[in-house]
């Protein structure tokens, strides 16, 4: 059996988070759908990384190989962004109102020392989590605010649809803009990779799209009572 969440305006819940009851207990945390959204989005990433790195220096050109030559990795460069940037559209519009900063993430901050040390579970305020924890609501702005600045640039260097729209002084801002972007989303990308490794149980949930209770009472507690109440926990 299982306790479904009722959706309510504020609560760090998510329509078809459910608890089932068991041994052990599992918690839905991501649907499919969620899940499909998200390794296209991360797929992108890292096409985009990887031939973005190509083009951006000499001796890194031989990246090139990985997409037929020169000619087609600048073809399909734009393009697999312009991809990454409709579905992280869609990743936005799922978890925005579940990123929105609250008292408890700044909490999470001011006390980061004991999560990073692995004694969060020492301290019950650290343990009082939404669905998210504060690290994660940086990672997910900072991506939605880098990936706006990267298609807003890349479109002003896409010579063969908008030249006619930019001069070269704005193409030259354009160009060093979206190469610090890219330097910057690269790095937050590899912080997100490691976190999820470094959290044990993290990556099944976005493959299955499960985690166990015990999992989710000791990172996420808020959220878990969330769903089993089925209304925002004070």
């Amino acid at each position: 059996m299982s306790a479904q969440a009722g959706r309510q305006p504020d609560a760090e819940v998510h329509p078809g988070s459910a608890v089932h009851l068991g041994n052990p207990v599992t918690v839905d945390r991501y649907t499919a759908g969620a899940r499909i959204n998200h390794w296209i989005t991360a797929s992108c990433l890292v096409l985009l990384a990887l031939s973005g790195l190509a083009l951006f220096h000499p001796s890194l050109f031989f990246l090139t190989g990985l997409f037929g030559g020169g000619e087609t990795t600048r073809i399909l460069h734009p393009w697999i962004g312009v991809v990454l940037f409709v579905s992280f559209i869609g990743l936005f519009v799922r978890f925005w109102h579940l990123n929105l900063w609250r008292g408890a993430d700044t909490t999470w901050i001011a006390r980061l020392r004991k999560v990073l040390g692995n004694r969060d579970h020492e301290d019950p305020e650290l343990v009082e989590i939404g669905k998210y924890n504060a690290g994660q609501k940086i990672v997910f702005w900072g991506m939605s605010i880098l990936i706006i600045v990267l298609i807003a640039s890349g479109f002003v260097i896409w010579d063969q649809y908008f030249s006619q729209y930019t001069n070269i002084t704005q193409k030259r801002v354009a160009v060093l803009v979206h190469a610090i972007a890219a330097i910057i989303i690269i790095c937050v990308w590899i912080v997100h990779v490691y976190a999820a490794i470094w959290v044990r149980g993290t990556i099944g949930a976005m493959t299955r799209g499960q985690v166990t209770g015990g999992w989710a009472w000791r990172h996420h507690r808020k959220w878990l009572k969330d769903l089993v109440t089925g209304r925002p926990s004070s």
